[in-house]
């Protein structure tokens, strides 16, 4: 029963020794020094610490697992499934030539939502062409809005 005790309340022998000598003064013994045994809760800590050392990976690694998704989406509903490649940290470029222009603009207005949500960027590169890039991708450089003006 004292050993569950013990064991239950997490103490260590020499916790369990400083109990006995409060409880039994006149009963002291010396008794030869042990290593102290690890509670479960000094075990867990250092099991964590151990765990939490940095993981090493390589860049080459890193860069390799980029890609960039082209979506031509046909109805509103794919914009839901161009948030999720976002939401995977892929850059997804979006063509809306074969979308009707309203529904065009309601899945922008999702996208602007999402690419602010996950700290990324939106950015047309073309007539009725998007950019979409997560956090991770940097956008550097503007395309001129020449053909685009002169052709509205």
């Amino acid at each position: 029963m004292k050993k569950w005790f013990n064991t239950f309340f997490d103490m260590d022998e020499e916790e369990e020794q400083e109990m006995q000598s409060k409880s039994k003064p006149e009963q002291q013994e010396e008794r030869p020094k042990q290593q102290p045994v690890k509670s479960m809760r000094d075990r867990k800590i250092s099991s964590a610490s151990a765990a939490a050392t940095p993981q090493l990976v390589s860049i080459q690694n890193v860069q390799k697992s980029s890609k960039v998704i082209l979506i031509e989406p046909r109805v509103y509903a794919e914009a839901q499934d161009i948030s999720e490649h976002l939401k995977g940290k892929r850059a997804v470029i979006v063509n809306l030539q074969r979308i009707d222009k309203e529904q065009g603009i309601r899945i922008i207005d999702f996208l602007s939502g999402t690419v602010y949500a996950l700290g990324g960027d939106i950015q047309r590169i073309g007539t009725d062409i998007f950019l979409c890039a997560p956090d991770t991708i940097e956008v550097d450089g503007a395309i001129s809005d020449y053909y685009y003006d002169e052709h509205q």
